[in-house]
């Protein structure tokens, strides 16, 4: 878990592992640099329940993808799962997808669709299932915080890259950098994680991250060998032109 300035919400994103059916785990918290109490409350986690939690700090921001990777240098199960700190996983979540990946060593990584939710309650139910074509990265496959991974795996192909250029779509470049190397995942069809997507969510879409999107969607499908790689990035370059109201009302109504 990357935590960073995520107080408020930390509590309920940790009791929901505690509340875990599956309980041979250990979570690696590393803080970015946050300027909120976020440090007290993941300290008190690691009081209560030591031989559960651990927390190591960054000394600045070096944002996601580095501050995963600093969580790596501390693992070392078989598996590695991905949480956040303003969400929640479902008390099946782990066993699931252990008992997933345990049974199908075809796959290095298995993820799920997550329940949407805002400050209004749940709002949306994504939908996915199976073994995604190579199609399917015209947009991100697989969810990122629902996913669990060959920790091995994720070694063998060089972790995050934490470059400027992938910064805000460093899970969509994770996915390519697995199939690239000959790896492949699998979408579960059962919800198994609920995203928190409130207000500031929406206001955090920037122009150029956008830009850097489709810039990296070209490079991704080159890469894959996928046609019309120019053409499939140009959908999300023009959100650009869309309000962050007007989106957040799509996404929350439509």
């Amino acid at each position: 878990m990357g935590i960073y300035n995520c107080a408020p919400t930390l509590a309920e994103a940790l009791d929901s592992l505690l509340a875990q059916t599956y309980q041979g785990f250990k979570v690696i918290m590393c803080d970015d640099g946050s300027v909120d109490n976020t440090v007290e409350v993941a300290q008190q986690y690691v009081d209560r329940f030591p031989e559960k939690f651990i927390l190591i700090r960054n000394e600045h921001n070096l944002k996601l993808a580095a501050t995963l990777n600093r969580c790596l240098e501390h693992a070392d199960t078989e598996y590695v799962a991905r949480m956040d700190g303003d969400d929640v996983s479902l008390p099946s979540r782990f066993k699931t997808e252990i008992d997933f990946l345990d049974s199908h060593p075809e796959y290095a990584l298995v993820s799920s669709p997550m329940i949407y939710f805002d400050e209004n309650g749940d709002y949306r139910v994504g939908t996915a299932n199976g073994e995604p074509p190579l199609t399917a990265f015209n947009s991100s496959p697989f969810c990122h915080a629902p996913v669990m991974m060959r920790r091995e795996i994720l070694e063998k192909i060089g972790r995050y890259t934490s470059e400027p250029r992938v910064e805000r779509i460093e899970d969509y470049y994770l996915w390519y950098k697995f199939y690239r190397a000959g790896y492949k995942g699998f979408n579960l069809s059962e919800p198994l994680y609920k995203m928190r997507n409130d207000r500031s969510a929406f206001s955090r879409r920037r122009v150029k991250d956008r830009w850097r999107t489709y810039l990296i969607t070209i490079e991704v499908k080159k890469g894959l060998g996928l046609k019309f790689p120019y053409l499939s990035g140009i959908p999300g370059l023009l959100k650009c032109l869309v309000p962050n109201a007007v989106v957040r009302y799509i996404k929350t109504h439509l």
